[in-house]
C-alpha cells in the first residue's frame, strides 16, 4: 500500500479531530435518544432570575413557566418569552432550590430540606396563604432536586450533601406521599449508585452532587442534573443509571432545573452570573 505523504496525513488527522465537532467549529456532545442537546431553543430569563433554580409546569402544560430563585421567597409564573414575569410571595428570603406541582399543590424546596406547600390557586396573587411549612421531615444536609407525580402525589427529593450518606459513592432520596390538602407523609427512600455512573464516565473518583431531577414521561426514566461537574445522568425506574452526558459548559453554565411538558420536549434552566443571564434551554423531542 502507498503510503502518504505528510499533507495527506495531516488533512486525515484534521479530519478525525473535527468528527466531533459541528460545521460553525463548535464541539458536539452526546445526547439522550430524541433529543439534541446542541441546539436548544433559548429563553432568556429577566434580571430578577437571574438565579432561576427549578422549574416546573402546571398539569405539564408548556404555555406558562412556574419558577423560583436562589434568594427570595416568590415563586414567578410567566409564558415562554416573557421578559417581566410575575410572582406571588410565599415566604421570607432564604435560599430555594426547586420547585413542583402536583394535586393542586405548590411545592419549593429549601437548600436546608424545609419544604414550603400552597394551593395553587394562590399563585397569581401578592401573598400566598394557606403556607404549609415541614421543616422537620428530611435529615440534616443541602438539597437540591425535587420532582413531584401529579397522577399519584408522590413526591421525589434527591440530597446534594446528606450527613446521612454513609458513602460519597450513594446519592441519597426521600419518598413523600402529597396529599390533595397539603400534607406530607414518608413513603420511603432510594439511592443512585455512584460507582455506575464513574463505570460508564471510565473514571474512578467522581463527584456526583445533584442539583435536580424530572421523570421522562414517555420512557419513565429519570433524568437527573449535576451541575457542579455538568453531568445530565439517565437511570431507570429503580435508579440503576444506563447513560451519562457531559454538557457543554458554554450553554450549561449552571443548570439547576429541569422539567418536561405534555409533548415531551425537555427543558433544562441555567442560573446565571453578573454578565451571563439566566436561561431556559428547551430541546425539542423527536421520534
Amino acid at each position: 500500500m502507498k503510503k502518504l505523504n505528510i499533507p495527506y496525513r495531516l488533512f486525515f488527522v484534521g479530519m478525525i479531530i473535527l468528527s466531533g465537532f459541528s460545521c460553525n467549529g463548535q464541539q458536539r456532545f452526546s445526547s439522550p435518544q430524541g433529543y439534541d442537546l446542541n441546539n436548544p431553543v433559548k429563553y432568556l430569563m429577566s434580571d430578577g432570575l437571574t438565579e432561576i433554580s427549578g422549574i416546573a409546569f402546571y398539569k405539564s402544560k408548556p404555555d406558562k413557566f412556574y419558577a423560583e430563585q436562589d434568594e427570595e421567597g416568590r415563586v414567578y409564573y410567566f409564558a415562554p418569552g416573557d421578559t417581566k414575569p410575575n410572582y406571588t410571595k410565599f415566604d421570607k428570603k432564604g435560599d430555594y432550590e426547586d420547585i413542583a406541582i402536583a394535586l393542586e399543590q405548590v411545592v419549593v424546596l429549601r437548600s436546608d430540606g424545609a419544604l414550603f406547600v400552597f394551593p395553587f390557586n394562590q399563585v397569581g396573587k401578592p401573598e400566598a396563604s394557606g403556607v404549609k411549612k415541614w421543616d422537620n421531615l428530611l435529615q440534616p444536609g443541602e438539597y437540591e432536586g425535587m420532582y413531584a407525580e401529579d397522577k399519584t402525589g408522590l413526591l421525589y427529593v434527591l440530597c446534594k450533601h446528606c450527613s446521612g450518606e454513609k458513602t460519597s459513592k450513594n446519592g441519597g432520596g426521600f419518598i413523600f406521599k402529597l396529599w390533595p390538602n397539603g400534607t406530607l407523609k414518608q413513603m420511603g427512600e432510594f439511592g443512585i449508585d455512584v460507582r455506575q455512573i464513574e463505570t460508564l464516565l471510565g473514571k474512578k473518583k467522581v463527584q456526583f452532587h445533584p442539583s435536580a431531577l424530572a421523570k421522562n414521561p414517555k420512557t419513565n426514566e429519570w433524568y437527573i442534573l449535576s451541575s457542579v461537574n455538568k453531568l445530565l445522568v439517565v437511570a431507570d425506574a429503580n435508579w440503576n443509571v444506563k447513560a451519562v452526558y457531559p454538557l457543554n459548559a458554554s450553554l450549561f453554565l449552571q443548570p439547576e432545573g429541569i422539567a418536561f411538558d405534555n409533548q415531551n420536549n425537555l427543558y433544562i434552566s441555567n442560573e446565571g452570573d453578573k454578565i451571563t443571564k439566566g436561561t431556559i434551554l428547551k430541546f425539542i423531542y423527536k421520534k
